[in-house]
């Protein structure tokens, strides 16, 4: 009887706070925020299972997966302030200059640029042209023109050096002229929070740039009025963990090699070299800038000009997988996924997707495929004790460095994504670079099947008019 009356209060119980759980005040939809006609099956980070069963909650959440369709863009202030970063190119500087102009004269914006681009000799009118070649003074004469509009704007521009000065919270939004590489080095620059990218295609694959220069006032004022789909493409950060107390001067070459670029300084001072000590108390890893490199596409790691193959240990979130005996090991974000890793064999991934690739590079096994992580774990890649030789590490295809044994790289997922700002959406945009940049299942139509043609090409001797009598006799 007690047993029976216990019962009942316990589910009196629940039900009671089933109810409060229930009564809570209702939202009223906003209108203007796409609505779905179908429920979203993806994990939520606040899930309860059944009455009882509730996910365990964690302060330390690395991500919390949005629905992709309500990512778009909007300012709750003006924008004043815009980098536009251009590509190495003469074919690119009329189309640069006019969006200058453009924003400076008719949005009254604030226009940052590269110091390199102010040296730039074809935007220039004091180069010695007697020192040049025939063919580069025939070029710097066809751009007189571009260069005597780019010279009247000269003075509203603001330079910054890369490597030396600091872009955080100084721009709003960024505008890319140029190909995949140029959202590659803007990325680069931008160590912690990125500003909104908009990339016009001036290169020649076009992958993460969307937009096309013709109509570019159009755009960029539909943009900066807040109408346009997001992709949060996600990044990796990359920290390197030094055996003993090897200090940063060991990664940097002899005297007089001269082989390290502004970029290569300002990304040294992102790593960790004190074997995964920062220098300040309390910090959190996924926070402090000064100790990890953020990458948009893909880390590798590869045995370099050695004879030997890499022999190379990887741990997920601490326990040893696999090692990896080839070539070497790409781990790539989403976006990555159609760079090197495709061309690796692995399989493409949407950018929305929270996730983690690894791919073997010509592994000397059969059965090892690449393999897809979740976002939040943490890749511990080493030398292994064993291996013949030490490997290379190149982070977006730069800064090159030296992997020693007992030395390590630890990847996992950033906080801080990359907001490149959408043509049409998310999946027209992605499914288009597709089709057009690697011409992804593109193949000759398989005709459809004609019983009338099948029948005539058949092996019987039958004539048209037999089959017209077969009809005849059938009806």
């Amino acid at each position: 009887m007690q047993h029976q009356k216990l019962k009942l209060a316990a589910g009196l119980q629940r039900q009671i706070s089933e109810v409060e759980e229930q009564q809570v005040t209702p939202v009223a939809p906003d209108p203007r925020i796409l609505r779905r006609t179908r429920s979203l099956n993806a994990p939520s980070p606040f899930q309860q299972f059944g009455p009882c069963g509730r996910i365990m909650k964690n302060s330390a959440m690395v991500m919390q997966i949005q629905d992709p369709a309500s990512q778009r863009l909007t300012w709750y202030k003006p924008p004043l302030t815009v980098l536009v970063i251009k590509k190495k190119d003469s074919q690119v500087l009329l189309p640069f200059v006019q969006l200058v102009e453009w924003l400076v004269n008719e949005k009254c914006m604030v226009v940052w640029v590269e110091s390199a681009v102010l040296e730039d000799k074809l935007l220039r009118d004091d180069v010695k042209l007697e020192q040049e070649s025939s063919k580069f003074r025939q070029v710097h004469e066809d751009y007189a023109g571009v260069r005597a509009r780019f010279l009247a704007l000269r003075k509203n521009l603001v330079t910054f050096r890369d490597g030396r000065d600091d872009l955080t919270d100084r721009i709003d939004f960024i505008v890319c002229l140029g190909g995949d590489g140029t959202l590659l080095y803007a990325s680069q620059l931008f160590q912690q929070s990125v500003p909104p990218v908009m990339a016009f295609y001036l290169g020649s694959l076009g992958f993460l740039t969307p937009f096309q220069c013709d109509n570019f006032q159009e755009q960029v004022t539909s943009v900066l009025e807040g109408h346009a789909a997001l992709t949060l493409r996600s990044r990796l950060r990359c920290s390197i963990h030094r055996k003993g107390e090897r200090r940063k001067e060991s990664l940097l070459p002899p005297v007089g090699a001269n082989l390290l670029k502004p970029s290569l300084h300002r990304q040294l001072n992102y790593v960790e070299f004190n074997n995964g000590k920062t220098g300040s108390v309390g910090c959190n890893n996924n926070n402090c800038p000064n100790n990890s490199i953020l990458v948009l596409n893909e880390v590798v790691i590869n045995r370099g000009p050695s004879p030997y193959l890499s022999n190379i240990d990887i741990f997920l979130d601490g326990k040893y997988i696999t090692s990896v005996q080839g070539d070497g090991l790409i781990v790539s974000t989403p976006t990555g996924s159609t760079a090197y890793a495709a061309a690796a064999g692995a399989s493409m991934i949407h950018p929305s997707v929270p996730a983690i690739l690894v791919t073997p590079i010509c592994p000397h096994s059969l059965s090892f495929r690449p393999i897809v992580v979740p976002a939040g774990v943490e890749l511990k890649i080493s030398i292994s004790p064993d291996s013949r030789n030490t490997s290379r590490v190149s982070f977006d295809g730069r800064n090159d460095q030296e992997l020693n044994h007992g030395d390590s790289l630890r990847v996992t997922t950033s906080i801080y994504p990359v907001p490149s700002i959408c043509s049409q959406d998310q999946i027209s945009d992605w499914f288009d670079s597709l089709a057009e940049g690697l011409h992804w299942n593109v193949r000759k139509r398989q005709k459809c099947l004609d019983e009338l043609s099948d029948l005539t090409t058949s092996s019987s001797e039958d004539t048209l008019d037999e089959f017209d009598n077969l009809k005849i006799y059938d009806a």
